[in-house]
């Protein structure tokens, strides 16, 4: 019997990393996620904001961002500006505010057309590692680990895995496009 776990443990990193790469995708909605990749100098070290402060959503097209330590505002706000995320912020005493733009009907479709090539780069993935587990499979086979009838099973069995995570992987693309497209 052939083990597919380690198959299914790196589609299910595709999967995630796929998710985190939409989260970085901004709708022209207010969502901390969109910041996770933003490092900020500070302490001697880059960290990401949610280490140096408070982020919460204020409105649809607003994020608060509130810093423990006061010091660090200017970083914070010169690292969002650099990030070419299109962001525009505002500091006050409290904290920076960090306003989404409205999306064009340009931009819309421009953020559509990097959904659907992050989501080709993550099929891509998927093709690779079922390659190299047919790969192993075939190698078993003729190892004599497993026999004709089997390998044909297990054939059947991988492109089913694969089918399914693709099905996954489209249905979180469909739904970020939806989300940018609204």
């Amino acid at each position: 019997m052939y083990n597919f776990s380690s198959l299914k443990t790196e589609l299910g990193k595709i999967e995630e990393w796929l998710g985190k790469e939409y989260a970085f995708i901004h709708t022209g909605r207010a969502t901390p996620a969109v910041l996770d990749g933003i490092k900020v100098e500070s302490y001697g070290e880059k960290q990401p904001i949610k280490n140096l402060a408070t982020v919460s959503v204020q409105d649809a097209r607003t994020l608060l961002i509130a810093p423990w330590d006061k010091g660090v505002m200017k970083e914070i706000e010169r690292a969002i500006v650099v990030s070419d995320l299109g962001l525009s912020t505002a500091v006050s005493d409290t904290g920076i505010r960090v306003s989404f733009p409205e999306l064009s009907g340009e931009r819309r479709q421009g953020l559509a057309k990097i959904v659907r090539s992050k989501l080709e780069e993550a099929r891509v993935s998927v093709r690779k590692e079922r390659e190299e587990t047919w790969s192993d499979i075939q190698k078993q086979e003729k190892d004599g680990a497993l026999s004709e009838d089997e390998k044909f099973r297990l054939k059947d069995e991988l492109q089913n895995i694969i089918d399914e995570m693709n099905k996954k992987l489209e249905a979180l693309a469909d739904t970020k496009e939806k989300n940018i497209l609204e």
